[in-house]
């Protein structure tokens, strides 16, 4: 797994800003944003007439994705706010997290629907917002609320490059979940998102403040522990294991359990650049999975 490898939920283009920068211009105080999903950072404007989100081509946000409905959801405007509807799609339309047939939009909800969230922006201070917005794109995961590739990369340059010039104590933590496929193919690709949504929650608050916590790959998360010795780095992987092995999932009503495979690795001056400091914690991590997996394997 190459650290550097882009990832398409990973990704805001000098061309996504050249076109946010350009409908910034029009003036309109209401506004849905991708964050998560194709067409990332795609913004789209709301008016006071309806506005119909699906798979079909006709809508006037067309999403392209099997988990999406043809005609999923519709926003209308009822005199003071916009309103969202579910349209009796099959995943449902979700704001914050709440599965709803029909709600008012406030400043800053998110709608998921499918494998996809938007975020929805109002008010005066609608630029500034979706600037903000903009920066928080390209640094954070928006369906886990952990930082993503492109941080992380920078992270782990950075304190790499620490370390080396004053030999203080770093390491690396990777894990992945076990049969991912399997609980894709079981609960549905929806069922799989809300599973690493779930987790992150299970895991980030267990973590230091200085830590980075970042989603890496599709199913797989990286954990850099700045000032943290070999023992140390392993007591915290089996922290992980434990948080997740003993935690509940809930999808659709439907409770199960997920185990996941850590390696960890720690900083030696022998290593010549980031990327075999991260390279070791990911061999380490597949041999944790070759190795009967729900487990830690260190060195």
């Amino acid at each position: 797994m190459d650290p550097k490898d882009p990832r398409p939920y990973d990704r805001v283009t000098a061309i996504d800003i050249e076109s946010f920068n350009q409908v910034s211009q029009s003036g309109d105080r209401a506004c849905l944003v991708v964050i998560y999903g194709p067409e990332l950072g795609k913004r789209a404007a709301l008016s006071q007439g309806t506005f119909e989100i699906g798979r079909s081509s006709r809508s006037d946000l067309p999403i392209d994705q099997e988990s999406i409905s043809r005609h999923h959801a519709r926003i209308t405007f009822d005199g003071r706010s916009h309103v969202i509807e579910d349209l009796g799609s099959t995943n449902g339309t979700f704001v914050n997290d709440v599965n709803v047939k029909k709600k008012n939009l406030q400043d800053g909800d998110q709608i998921k629907l499918g494998r996809s969230i938007l975020k929805y922006m109002s008010g005066d201070n609608i630029e500034a917002n979706y600037h903000e917005e903009i920066y928080r794109l390209m640094t954070m995961d928006a369906l886990t609320q952990t930082h993503n590739r492109r941080y992380f990369n920078e992270a782990l340059e950075r304190e790499y490059n620490r370390s080396l010039r004053y030999r203080r104590a770093l390491s690396l933590i990777l894990f992945d979940i076990d049969h991912f496929k399997k609980i894709n193919d079981t609960y549905g690709h929806v069922a799989g998102d809300s599973v690493l949504r779930q987790l992150s929650l299970v895991v980030k608050p267990r973590l230091r403040q200085q830590d980075v916590l970042a989603r890496v790959g599709g199913e797989e998360f990286a954990v850099l522990l700045p000032e943290v010795d070999g023992p140390g780095a392993t007591v915290a992987a089996e922290k992980v294991r434990k948080l997740v092995e003993q935690a509940r999932f809930l999808v659709d009503n439907k409770e199960f359990g997920c185990t996941v495979s850590v390696g960890v690795t720690t900083f030696d001056a022998r290593m010549t650049s980031a990327a075999v400091l991260y390279d070791t914690a990911d061999k380490n991590l597949y041999a944790a999975k070759n190795g009967g997996r729900n487990k830690v394997v260190s060195g």
